[in-house]
């Protein structure tokens, strides 16, 4: 919209398998991961068609739910006797806290997306929701009224690639023929932060 650049790369990688616990204490959060990468090529066009609008909130307040608690170079010295052991260089979830805050978020922004450009869920042709877990995308789909036609999941193939699951399941669904021209797409995305995010899109 600025007008700086007409076509824009964007990637979303993720290698989990390096940063999980493969043990009783981390394994509630291992089998929920997996490794991935997606991109899409975003360009300007002259065309009635394209990103209509995006919606980005965040809330600190929740942020040890879902975390690094030592990321990087926090602490001081970075390595110390014991770093392995306390699971501070690991991920940190409290899964019923972010259930809690996902499947009410999710499906909020959602409707900001449609309500902005004066839709109705009704209009959406394909929901494509960061594949966090089938329950949530199961639960966000029961709140909003979407048919299963209407929505896209690829969780059982890869697990939850974070950054990489929406170009992934993206790219699928249009490959699947799921995503069509001139339809109402819109993008959803539930993160640590906590951070939620949509963008409807006029395919």
């Amino acid at each position: 919209r600025a007008g700086l650049y007409k076509n824009i790369l964007l990637v979303g990688a993720e290698v989990h398998s390096t940063g999980v616990e493969f043990n009783e204490q981390g394994r509630h959060i291992a089998v929920l991961f997996g490794d991935g990468a997606g991109a899409v090529i975003v360009s300007a066009t002259d065309e009635d068609r394209g990103v209509l609008s995006t919606h980005l909130h965040s809330d600190g307040s929740k942020a040890l739910e879902l975390c690094l608690i030592n990321p990087g170079s926090r602490k001081i010295p970075r390595y110390y006797e014991g770093i392995w052991d306390d699971g501070t260089l690991y991920p940190h979830m409290n899964g019923r806290e972010v259930f809690k805050y996902a499947v009410t978020l999710f499906p909020r922004v959602i409707k900001e997306a449609l309500d902005t450009n004066g839709y109705t869920t009704e209009d959406l042709d394909i929901l494509i929701p960061h594949q966090a877990n089938m329950r949530i995308t199961e639960a966000i789909a029961h709140r909003l009224k979407l048919r299963p036609d209407q929505y896209y999941s690829n969780i059982h193939k890869y697990g939850n690639t974070t950054a990489a699951s929406i170009p992934i399941a993206l790219h699928e669904a249009i490959e699947a023929g799921r995503v069509k021209d001139d339809n109402l797409v819109v993008l959803a995305a539930f993160g640590s932060g906590f951070t939620w995010a949509s963008a409807a899109i006029r395919w």
